[in-house]
């Protein structure tokens, strides 16, 4: 936020706005433009702070970018349940396994950064590792694509799994999407299942409804 000020006063200096012609663009008066400015109002708003850098000829966008793990749902819960449940007690169970674990830096240097994406669950066996990404509710086809090509990618999984919630919803985006899923998830749920059970990895990436 007091990025976001700074930028604004320096736009204001430039354009040569005192803060009362600021503040008068927005509803303000000059002492509250002043203060927002100069970073000294914590209470002020990003929306009103971005009234007042279009003011300046300023737009202010925004972009969400994975973070920390998110909250999961009683369903997102359930799904992972009845999938452990299908599981040989031969593989072991990791939940919310990060996708590159982090590194550390030799004395002195600066910090590594860390991959915050996670895989809902990673399973290991011996000498192989699944990736496990659970959807309870499919939207963007495409973009879950991209975001399990990039986690396989960097994760070092030798077959990736898509656990969707048995819904009807689901059901209809599998079928619609049945060319798509297919060549981006070959494997047959049915062998992926069996061999689970038995406590070895799928053959190929692999959609699992369940």
């Amino acid at each position: 936020m007091l990025d976001l000020c700074r930028e604004l006063e320096a736009a204001r200096i430039a354009l040569g706005l005192s803060y009362a012609d600021l503040g008068a663009a927005v509803g303000l008066s000059g002492q509250q433009a002043s203060r927002i400015c100069r970073g000294q109002s914590p209470e002020a708003s990003l929306l009103r702070i971005a009234g007042l850098l279009g003011a300046v000829g300023l737009e202010l966008s925004a972009r969400a970018f994975p973070g920390g793990i998110p909250v999961r749902d009683t369903a997102h819960l359930a799904l992972l349940d009845r999938f452990h449940a299908r599981l040989s007690s031969a593989i072991t169970w990791h939940a919310e396994s990060p996708v590159v674990r982090a590194q550390s830096a030799p004395a002195g240097a600066a910090p590594v950064a860390y991959d915050r994406r996670a895989w809902d669950v990673l399973l290991v066996g011996s000498g192989w590792r699944v990736g496990v990404e659970a959807e309870t509710r499919l939207g963007d086809i495409q973009g879950l694509e991209r975001r399990l090509s990039l986690k396989q990618r960097d994760g070092d999984v030798g077959v990736v799994i898509l656990l969707v919630n048995d819904t009807a919803h689901n059901r209809r985006i599998v079928s619609d999407e049945r060319a798509r899923m297919r060549e981006r998830f070959p494997g047959s749920t049915r062998q992926a299942l069996k061999r689970l059970a038995t406590g070895l990895p799928p053959l190929a990436d692999s959609i699992l409804i369940l």
